[in-house]
């Protein structure tokens, strides 16, 4: 068969030699013209073989991936040869060779208008946009079908159709792919950028009945930015102490992750049988500081939370009255636009939407008050136009004038809380240094309540007292870290908390107290200075030898005497004096003017360049600024947890759920600020740009907020 086929090409090749020279001497003796030079073969044939099939086609087959072509040069040409090398998967060379083009991308906001945007160069590269792909389906949280949905294959129809979309298996292979991958770098990121680490944890019952365990570790690296990482999304058999603590300690050693600061966790009692396991591990570890005094930190949030709920538990009637309005109005799509109405006959300004709450959330019981308090002069007008609502609300049950006057106190009075709540639940930024200050304000505020002539506010001020009290009013039993953090920010140091000490707990208390916190404080310090300080006399020594050995040669030994008494003697002066270096180090900081109050004030950028003049300091200020307060990082990850595990995604396996949410955590861009609560006022123009079709978006669920 090779032989025929050989010689049927030689025959086209002669038949056509022989046309061509018989064409040229026929021209040449005619117009006595040049003959035209014949045109290089096709560079396609770099890439192909041709061959005539057993039909005696001519035909070119991919010296790659073996596909074959008809190549007839009077009926098929080479165009679908070309077109298949451009887009061969095999080609070794197809992403080089081919041609870029200019692209005209954005760098800022698709809404800067004044944007003109960045002249790049854009190649097909299909797994670039695979991995894209997956880029998309984890960090907008959506289901593996999406990318099996009519629409979407056709939106991909239109915009690139040489992609190829891969199936919902795939997808959830390059997730959990992508998972891996990134572990693996954030590994390496530990070992290179992080002193120590501050841990959050609390755990969650899912949609599936499984309880989840969320670990968040917290750490300041070694350019002074703070970073915040879900290490662990897993299941756990149970919710008690020694389950915990062992969870805890597995994903400890997974990760390499031996040197913990503190544990932030709520005030359940579970909680301090994990932390008194964990003490353990760590001692035997031997990497714990201070035999990890200060490892057990509890939830500032919490004990606000619970603090709130002592001095709500009797609501006044006016409350009452206020809920049960915004309740009438919201039941019906009717009634709210009537309400709107009045809000606009009236000329209220305010664009806020009215939200009902949940009674057993403090936090929602504000926003409702804060947000019907505006509208007053709207739900009078209201109750003149609407004769069904006086009747379904009874003549005691409209609120009146004497009733927002106690809705607008109790809306000042709680706003506090709520703001103090959102200022510590920031995981973006330093908390550790706010807490001292905040819960001394917070202690100002209620021995205000308790001496007002209002009896209601001083009835709820003294119930919130006894709360305060039972957790903050003790120095001995609160973690002495949150002192250390208030004394490492330059601008307070120990003026203001020894100010701060005798207006919560009295003159004498209080620098009995003062004199507490700062011997522990020292007695840390010196710790970090047998850590990280290299041993000064161990030096001396080695400098000794180097000396004796450059002076001395080879054949003489003269060994120096050691002088055993002089040596206690220096080492019993440098005990009793805390260390002479290390001790001048933390003075020197100490007798320096406290910084000015900036809003733009920076504390991590203030240590980052004084770290190198305060070495030790340096260190003990990136362990304790890193410390959270809250462990509303951890309780984030599970509102995460509900998106991706609703009603239509029950089925997913615990190990794909800790794939996607803890590699949404790391390849998230570290500026943005994930924000679960419902936006109402986006709501509200969204509602306003549909059609009346009498449905309200947004407005028929109860107003929340990511803190409870």
């Amino acid at each position: 068969m090779e032989s025929r086929n050989d010689q049927i090409l030689q025959n086209s090749t002669s038949d056509s030699n022989q046309t061509s020279t018989d064409a040229s001497t026929e021209l040449t003796t005619s117009s006595k013209a040049k003959r035209k030079a014949v045109k290089p073969r096709s560079v396609v044939w770099d890439h192909f073989t041709r061959f005539i099939n057993s039909e005696g086609e001519l035909k070119g087959k991919c010296n790659y991936c073996k596909k074959e072509f008809c190549c007839d040069p009077k009926k098929n040409g080479t165009t679908a040869l070309r077109n298949h090398l451009n887009s061969c998967k095999k080609h070794p060379h197809s992403i080089e060779t081919r041609q870029a083009q200019l692209s005209l991308q954005k760098t800022a906001s698709d809404n800067d208008v004044n944007d003109l945007g960045t002249l790049t160069t854009w190649k097909y590269d299909e797994n670039a946009i695979r991995k894209a792909l997956v880029h998309m389906i984890i960090i907008d949280e959506l289901p593996f079908s999406f990318v099996e949905g009519e629409g979407f294959r056709s939106f991909m129809r239109a915009i690139c159709p040489r992609f190829m979309i891969p199936s919902r298996w795939t997808i959830s292979r390059d997730c959990y792919d992508m998972f891996i991958e990134e572990r693996s770098k954030l590994r390496s990121f530990f070992k290179k950028n992080c002193q120590r680490v501050s841990l959050t944890t609390d755990t969650w019952t899912s949609l599936q009945r499984i309880n989840y365990m969320c670990i968040t570790a917290h750490f300041i690296d070694n350019d002074w930015k703070l970073h915040k990482r879900i290490i662990n999304f897993c299941p756990i058999s149970s919710h008690k102490g020694e389950a915990v603590g062992r969870a805890i300690e597995t994903c400890l050693l997974e990760w390499g992750l031996d040197k913990v600061f503190t544990i932030t966790v709520d005030n359940a009692s579970s909680n301090d049988v994990a932390i008194s396991y964990l003490k353990k591990k760590l001692a035997n570890w031997g990497v714990s500081v201070a035999n990890s005094t200060y490892l057990h930190m509890r939830c500032m949030a919490h004990i606000i939370n619970l603090v709130v709920q002592d001095g709500l538990k009797d609501v006044n009637d006016s409350v009452m009255k206020v809920r049960d309005a915004v309740r009438y109005i919201r039941s019906s799509p009717a009634r709210l636009k009537r309400f709107k109405e009045c809000v606009l006959h009236e000329k209220i300004e305010s664009k806020s939407s009215l939200c009902l709450d949940v009674p057993s959330r403090w936090n929602s019981t504000y926003l409702m008050l804060n947000t019907a308090q505006k509208y007053e002069r709207a739900f009078e007008r209201y109750e003149s136009q609407d004769p069904m609502f006086k009747i379904d609300m009874g003549e005691n049950g409209i609120p009146d004038y004497y009733d927002w006057t106690q809705v607008r106190k109790m809306a000042d009075m709680l706003a506090h809380f709520y703001e103090l709540t959102l200022r510590i639940s920031g995981s973006r930024y330093v908390t550790s240094n706010l807490f001292f200050s905040e819960i001394s304000d917070l202690a100002f505020i209620l021995n205000q309540w308790i001496n007002s002539n209002d009896l209601d506010m001083k009835s709820m001020g003294e119930r919130m007292r006894v709360k305060f009290d039972k957790y903050w009013g003790d120095v001995d039993k609160m973690n002495k870290i949150i002192y250390f953090a208030v004394v490492l920010d330059p601008r307070d140091k120990f003026e203001f908390m020894e100010y701060s000490f005798s207006q919560m707990y009295g003159q004498e208390k209080g620098v009995e107290l003062f004199n507490k916190v700062k011997s522990c404080l020292f007695d840390l310090f010196n710790e970090y200075k047998k850590m990280y300080q290299p041993n000064v006399e161990q030096i001396n020594d080695n400098s000794s030898q180097q000396l004796s050995g450059s002076c001395t040669t080879t054949g003489s030994i003269n060994p120096k005497p050691k002088f055993f008494l002089k040596h206690h003697y220096k080492k019993q002066k440098l005990e009793e004096s805390g260390g002479f270096d290390s001790k001048t180090e933390l003075e020197v900081y100490l007798s320096v003017a406290i910084q000015e109050e900036k809003e733009d004030f920076d504390v991590m950028k203030w240590w980052k360049i004084n770290s190198e003049r305060f070495p030790i300091l340096g260190k003990m200020a990136r362990d304790i600024l890193a410390i959270p307060v809250s462990t509303v990082a951890s309780e984030s990850a599970f509102s995460t947890g509900g998106r991706v595990l609703d009603s239509f995604r029950s089925s997913l396996t615990p190990k794909i759920v800790e794939g996607l949410i803890c590699v949404q955590d790391w390849i998230r861009p570290s500026n943005v600020q994930v924000n679960v609560e419902e936006d109402l006022e986006e709501l509200e123009k969204l509602e306003e740009e549909l059609p009346s079709v009498g449905i309200t978006y947004g407005l028929g669920g109860s107003c929340s907020t990511p803190i409870s």
